[in-house]
Protein backbone atom coordinates (compact mmCIF):
# COMPACT_ATOMS: atom_id res chain seq x y z
CA UNK A 1 0.00 0.00 0.00
CA UNK A 2 0.92 3.24 -0.84
CA UNK A 3 -0.86 6.39 0.82
CA UNK A 4 -0.02 9.91 0.07
CA UNK A 5 -1.51 13.20 1.95
CA UNK A 6 -1.38 16.46 -0.78
CA UNK A 7 -2.46 19.82 0.70
CA UNK A 8 -2.50 22.97 -0.73
CA UNK A 9 -3.46 26.04 0.86
CA UNK A 10 -4.46 29.35 -0.81
CA UNK A 11 -6.78 30.57 2.01
CA UNK A 12 -5.26 32.44 5.01
CA UNK A 13 -7.97 34.59 7.15
CA UNK A 14 -5.66 36.69 8.75
CA UNK A 15 -2.16 36.92 6.81
CA UNK A 16 -1.10 36.96 3.23
CA UNK A 17 -3.05 34.36 0.82
CA UNK A 18 -1.05 32.95 -2.00
CA UNK A 19 -2.27 31.95 -5.36
CA UNK A 20 -0.47 28.60 -6.77
CA UNK A 21 -0.67 26.16 -3.70
CA UNK A 22 -4.06 24.77 -4.66
CA UNK A 23 -3.12 24.22 -8.12
CA UNK A 24 0.07 22.74 -7.36
CA UNK A 25 -1.36 20.01 -4.82
CA UNK A 26 -3.77 18.80 -7.52
CA UNK A 27 -0.70 18.46 -10.08
CA UNK A 28 1.14 16.78 -7.87
CA UNK A 29 -1.84 14.29 -6.77
CA UNK A 30 -2.51 13.70 -10.86
CA UNK A 31 1.47 12.73 -11.07
CA UNK A 32 1.50 10.81 -7.98
CA UNK A 33 -1.92 8.44 -8.15
CA UNK A 34 -0.93 6.73 -11.88
CA UNK A 35 2.51 5.11 -13.23
CA UNK A 36 3.14 6.01 -16.73
CA UNK A 37 1.51 2.73 -17.68
CA UNK A 38 -1.75 3.72 -15.90
CA UNK A 39 -1.81 1.18 -13.09
CA UNK A 40 -2.42 2.75 -9.82
CA UNK A 41 0.71 4.07 -7.76
CA UNK A 42 -0.18 6.11 -4.69
CA UNK A 43 -3.79 6.39 -2.87
CA UNK A 44 -3.87 9.76 -2.99
CA UNK A 45 -5.78 12.56 -0.71
CA UNK A 46 -6.28 15.79 -1.92
CA UNK A 47 -6.96 18.46 0.70
CA UNK A 48 -7.29 21.87 -0.60
CA UNK A 49 -7.92 25.21 0.96
CA UNK A 50 -9.09 28.23 -1.41
CA UNK A 51 -11.99 30.14 0.49
CA UNK A 52 -13.30 30.13 4.10
CA UNK A 53 -15.58 27.38 3.17
CA UNK A 54 -12.93 24.92 2.84
CA UNK A 55 -10.09 26.70 5.34
CA UNK A 56 -7.72 24.30 6.77
CA UNK A 57 -7.41 24.69 10.80
CA UNK A 58 -4.23 23.39 12.42
CA UNK A 59 -6.15 21.13 14.09
CA UNK A 60 -7.17 19.10 10.89
CA UNK A 61 -3.76 19.48 9.47
CA UNK A 62 -2.65 18.21 12.67
CA UNK A 63 -4.84 14.97 12.67
CA UNK A 64 -4.41 14.58 8.74
CA UNK A 65 -0.82 14.34 8.97
CA UNK A 66 -0.98 12.23 11.93
CA UNK A 67 -3.15 9.54 10.60
CA UNK A 68 -0.60 9.21 7.11
CA UNK A 69 1.73 8.30 9.53
CA UNK A 70 -0.29 5.90 12.12
CA UNK A 71 -0.55 3.06 9.37
CA UNK A 72 1.67 0.35 8.78
CA UNK A 73 2.35 1.09 4.56
CA UNK A 74 4.75 0.41 2.35
CA UNK A 75 5.22 4.07 1.54
CA UNK A 76 3.70 7.15 3.38
CA UNK A 77 4.02 10.36 1.31
CA UNK A 78 3.36 14.14 2.79
CA UNK A 79 3.00 16.70 0.26
CA UNK A 80 2.50 20.38 1.45
CA UNK A 81 2.11 23.66 -0.17
CA UNK A 82 1.59 27.10 1.53
CA UNK A 83 2.66 29.27 3.87
CA UNK A 84 6.11 28.59 6.20
CA UNK A 85 7.78 30.16 9.34
CA UNK A 86 10.71 29.99 11.34
CA UNK A 87 11.67 30.91 14.57
CA UNK A 88 13.89 30.38 17.41
CA UNK A 89 11.41 27.56 18.69
CA UNK A 90 11.75 25.70 15.10
CA UNK A 91 9.93 25.73 11.41
CA UNK A 92 6.21 25.70 11.29
CA UNK A 93 3.86 24.54 8.66
CA UNK A 94 1.06 27.78 8.29
CA UNK A 95 -2.50 26.61 8.31
CA UNK A 96 -5.36 29.10 6.95
CA UNK A 97 -6.01 29.64 10.64
CA UNK A 98 -2.86 30.81 11.46
CA UNK A 99 -2.27 34.86 12.47
CA UNK A 100 1.39 34.81 12.62
CA UNK A 101 3.08 31.53 12.18
CA UNK A 102 4.04 30.00 14.79
CA UNK A 103 0.87 28.98 15.80
CA UNK A 104 0.79 26.99 12.72
CA UNK A 105 1.80 23.02 13.04
CA UNK A 106 5.36 22.81 14.85
CA UNK A 107 7.49 20.63 11.93
CA UNK A 108 8.95 19.05 14.90
CA UNK A 109 5.16 17.53 15.49
CA UNK A 110 5.87 16.37 11.88
CA UNK A 111 8.92 14.77 12.21
CA UNK A 112 7.94 12.69 15.27
CA UNK A 113 5.03 11.20 13.80
CA UNK A 114 7.19 10.43 10.72
CA UNK A 115 9.94 9.10 12.85
CA UNK A 116 7.43 7.16 14.89
CA UNK A 117 5.63 6.06 11.95
CA UNK A 118 5.24 2.09 11.31
CA UNK A 119 5.40 2.43 7.48
CA UNK A 120 8.33 1.18 5.97
CA UNK A 121 8.83 4.65 3.57
CA UNK A 122 8.55 8.01 4.87
CA UNK A 123 8.58 10.98 2.44
CA UNK A 124 8.19 14.39 3.08
CA UNK A 125 8.22 17.31 0.10
CA UNK A 126 7.50 20.49 1.82
CA UNK A 127 7.14 23.39 -0.95
CA UNK A 128 6.96 26.45 1.97
CA UNK A 129 8.89 29.10 2.99
CA UNK A 130 12.23 28.53 5.38
CA UNK A 131 11.21 24.47 5.35
CA UNK A 132 14.86 23.33 5.08
CA UNK A 133 14.92 23.47 8.91
CA UNK A 134 12.77 20.42 8.79
CA UNK A 135 14.74 17.19 10.24
CA UNK A 136 17.05 19.44 11.42
CA UNK A 137 18.63 18.05 14.89
CA UNK A 138 18.33 19.15 18.65
CA UNK A 139 19.50 22.90 18.10
CA UNK A 140 16.30 23.61 16.35
CA UNK A 141 13.90 21.72 18.81
CA UNK A 142 13.15 19.39 15.64
CA UNK A 143 13.73 15.71 15.33
CA UNK A 144 16.26 14.45 13.61
CA UNK A 145 15.92 12.46 10.30
CA UNK A 146 15.36 8.66 11.90
CA UNK A 147 15.68 5.19 9.47
CA UNK A 148 13.44 5.27 6.61
CA UNK A 149 12.40 9.12 6.11
CA UNK A 150 13.67 11.43 3.39
CA UNK A 151 12.81 14.78 3.28
CA UNK A 152 12.83 17.34 -0.16
CA UNK A 153 12.29 20.51 0.69
CA UNK A 154 12.11 23.71 -1.43
CA UNK A 155 14.16 26.17 -0.06
CA UNK A 156 16.82 26.37 2.97
CA UNK A 157 16.21 27.46 6.83
CA UNK A 158 16.43 31.57 5.66
CA UNK A 159 14.90 31.20 2.31
CA UNK A 160 11.78 31.94 1.14
CA UNK A 161 9.73 29.66 -1.51
CA UNK A 162 8.94 31.53 -5.14
CA UNK A 163 5.72 31.35 -7.19
CA UNK A 164 6.25 31.89 -11.09
CA UNK A 165 3.45 31.80 -12.90
CA UNK A 166 0.61 30.48 -10.78
CA UNK A 167 2.80 27.93 -9.28
CA UNK A 168 5.78 27.20 -6.67
CA UNK A 169 9.15 26.93 -8.63
CA UNK A 170 9.76 24.11 -6.46
CA UNK A 171 6.71 21.91 -7.38
CA UNK A 172 7.12 22.63 -11.14
CA UNK A 173 10.21 20.75 -11.40
CA UNK A 174 8.82 18.32 -8.99
CA UNK A 175 6.46 17.28 -11.14
CA UNK A 176 8.12 18.02 -14.06
CA UNK A 177 10.88 14.77 -12.68
CA UNK A 178 7.58 12.55 -11.35
CA UNK A 179 6.41 12.73 -15.05
CA UNK A 180 9.67 11.31 -16.08
CA UNK A 181 12.69 14.21 -16.21
CA UNK A 182 13.92 12.09 -13.66
CA UNK A 183 13.65 8.90 -14.42
CA UNK A 184 17.08 6.07 -15.00
CA UNK A 185 16.98 3.54 -17.61
CA UNK A 186 14.19 1.32 -16.17
CA UNK A 187 11.84 4.16 -15.60
CA UNK A 188 11.79 4.37 -12.07
CA UNK A 189 12.19 7.92 -10.19
CA UNK A 190 13.99 7.80 -6.85
CA UNK A 191 13.62 10.64 -4.24
CA UNK A 192 17.72 11.29 -5.12
CA UNK A 193 16.87 11.52 -8.86
CA UNK A 194 14.16 13.46 -7.92
CA UNK A 195 16.24 16.12 -6.01
CA UNK A 196 19.28 16.02 -8.14
CA UNK A 197 16.56 16.89 -10.93
CA UNK A 198 15.55 19.72 -8.83
CA UNK A 199 18.95 20.66 -7.74
CA UNK A 200 20.41 20.90 -11.04
CA UNK A 201 17.52 23.15 -12.54
CA UNK A 202 18.14 26.43 -10.03
CA UNK A 203 20.98 28.31 -9.99
CA UNK A 204 23.16 29.24 -7.20
CA UNK A 205 21.39 32.66 -6.33
CA UNK A 206 17.98 31.09 -6.48
CA UNK A 207 16.25 29.10 -4.09
CA UNK A 208 18.05 25.81 -2.74
CA UNK A 209 16.05 22.38 -2.23
CA UNK A 210 17.49 20.44 1.03
CA UNK A 211 17.19 17.25 0.47
CA UNK A 212 17.78 14.58 3.80
CA UNK A 213 17.87 11.03 3.78
CA UNK A 214 18.11 8.12 6.06
CA UNK A 215 17.80 5.14 3.85
CA UNK A 216 19.66 1.75 2.80
CA UNK A 217 18.33 1.81 -0.11
CA UNK A 218 16.08 4.43 -2.44
CA UNK A 219 12.56 3.47 -3.30
CA UNK A 220 10.39 4.17 -6.66
CA UNK A 221 8.22 7.39 -6.57
CA UNK A 222 6.76 6.71 -9.83
CA UNK A 223 7.48 4.67 -12.88
CA UNK A 224 7.13 5.50 -16.26
CA UNK A 225 8.48 4.28 -19.55
CA UNK A 226 11.70 3.32 -20.14
CA UNK A 227 13.48 5.29 -22.91
CA UNK A 228 14.73 1.81 -23.49
CA UNK A 229 12.77 -1.54 -23.52
CA UNK A 230 13.95 -3.96 -20.55
CA UNK A 231 14.36 -7.06 -22.69
CA UNK A 232 17.06 -4.90 -24.64
CA UNK A 233 18.88 -3.55 -21.91
CA UNK A 234 19.31 -7.19 -20.71
CA UNK A 235 21.35 -7.75 -23.47
CA UNK A 236 24.41 -5.35 -22.24
CA UNK A 237 26.31 -8.00 -21.42
CA UNK A 238 25.52 -10.34 -24.73
CA UNK A 239 27.75 -7.27 -26.37
CA UNK A 240 30.27 -6.97 -23.31
CA UNK A 241 30.38 -9.69 -21.07
CA UNK A 242 33.37 -8.33 -19.48
CA UNK A 243 34.15 -4.99 -18.29
CA UNK A 244 36.56 -2.52 -20.65
CA UNK A 245 35.46 -4.84 -23.74
CA UNK A 246 35.19 -2.98 -27.51
CA UNK A 247 32.73 -4.35 -29.80
CA UNK A 248 34.41 -4.25 -33.48
CA UNK A 249 32.03 -3.34 -35.95
CA UNK A 250 32.31 -3.30 -39.86
CA UNK A 251 30.29 -2.29 -42.97
CA UNK A 252 28.34 -5.65 -42.50
CA UNK A 253 26.44 -3.97 -39.76
CA UNK A 254 25.17 -0.75 -41.69
CA UNK A 255 22.13 -1.77 -43.37
CA UNK A 256 22.50 1.63 -45.42
CA UNK A 257 24.32 0.67 -49.46
CA UNK A 258 25.08 4.61 -50.02
CA UNK A 259 28.40 5.25 -48.72
CA UNK A 260 30.10 1.92 -48.25
CA UNK A 261 33.76 2.12 -49.15
CA UNK A 262 34.74 -0.06 -52.36
CA UNK A 263 35.29 -3.91 -51.62
CA UNK A 264 33.12 -3.54 -48.54
CA UNK A 265 30.99 -6.65 -47.18
CA UNK A 266 27.24 -5.89 -48.07
CA UNK A 267 24.73 -5.72 -45.28
CA UNK A 268 24.20 -9.10 -42.96
CA UNK A 269 21.22 -9.08 -41.63
CA UNK A 270 21.89 -10.24 -38.21
CA UNK A 271 24.53 -7.75 -37.96
CA UNK A 272 22.55 -5.07 -38.74
CA UNK A 273 19.59 -6.50 -36.55
CA UNK A 274 22.71 -6.12 -33.40
CA UNK A 275 23.58 -2.73 -35.14
CA UNK A 276 20.00 -1.43 -34.71
CA UNK A 277 20.41 -2.12 -30.43
CA UNK A 278 24.15 -0.82 -30.42
CA UNK A 279 22.38 2.28 -31.80
CA UNK A 280 19.64 2.68 -29.72
CA UNK A 281 22.66 1.89 -26.39
CA UNK A 282 24.49 5.05 -27.85
CA UNK A 283 21.38 7.03 -27.83
CA UNK A 284 21.00 6.42 -24.24
CA UNK A 285 24.60 7.26 -23.98
CA UNK A 286 25.44 3.63 -22.70
CA UNK A 287 27.46 3.46 -25.58
CA UNK A 288 29.95 5.25 -28.13
CA UNK A 289 32.03 4.61 -31.37
CA UNK A 290 35.38 4.81 -30.63
CA UNK A 291 37.24 7.20 -33.21
CA UNK A 292 34.65 8.00 -35.08
CA UNK A 293 32.19 10.77 -34.73
CA UNK A 294 29.28 8.52 -34.99
CA UNK A 295 28.38 5.06 -34.91
CA UNK A 296 27.68 4.91 -38.49
CA UNK A 297 31.15 6.30 -39.83
CA UNK A 298 32.49 3.55 -37.08
CA UNK A 299 30.76 0.53 -39.12
CA UNK A 300 31.97 1.81 -42.12
CA UNK A 301 35.40 2.63 -40.81
CA UNK A 302 35.82 -1.11 -39.34
CA UNK A 303 35.98 0.59 -35.67
CA UNK A 304 35.15 -0.01 -32.11
CA UNK A 305 32.43 0.85 -29.56
CA UNK A 306 32.56 0.55 -26.56
CA UNK A 307 30.22 0.86 -22.74
CA UNK A 308 30.42 4.41 -21.47
CA UNK A 309 30.66 4.73 -17.49
CA UNK A 310 26.98 4.76 -17.69
CA UNK A 311 26.97 1.91 -19.52
CA UNK A 312 29.71 -0.30 -17.40
CA UNK A 313 26.76 0.52 -14.06
CA UNK A 314 23.94 -1.17 -16.30
CA UNK A 315 25.90 -3.65 -17.40
CA UNK A 316 27.47 -4.72 -13.79
CA UNK A 317 23.31 -4.54 -12.51
CA UNK A 318 22.48 -7.07 -15.53
CA UNK A 319 25.61 -9.30 -14.63
CA UNK A 320 24.58 -9.39 -10.95
CA UNK A 321 20.67 -9.80 -11.56
CA UNK A 322 19.51 -6.32 -10.02
CA UNK A 323 17.58 -5.50 -12.86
Amino acid sequence: MRKALIVGVDYYSQIRGLYGCVNDAYAVKNALERNGDGTVNFSAQLVTADSDANAISKKKLKEMVKNLFAENHDVALLYFAGHGHVEQTGGYLCSSDCTDGDDGLPLAEVMTYANASPARNKIIFLDSCHSGIAGTPAGHQASEVTPGVSILTASTEAQYATETNGSGVFTSLLVDALNGAAANLVGDITPGAVYAHIDQSLGPWEQRPVFKTNVQEFISLRRVTAPIPLDRLLRLTEFFPRPGMKFHLDPSFEPELRGRPDGAPPPDPENTAKFALLQQYNRVNLLVPVGAPHMWHAAMESKDCQLTTLGEHYRRLVEKNRI
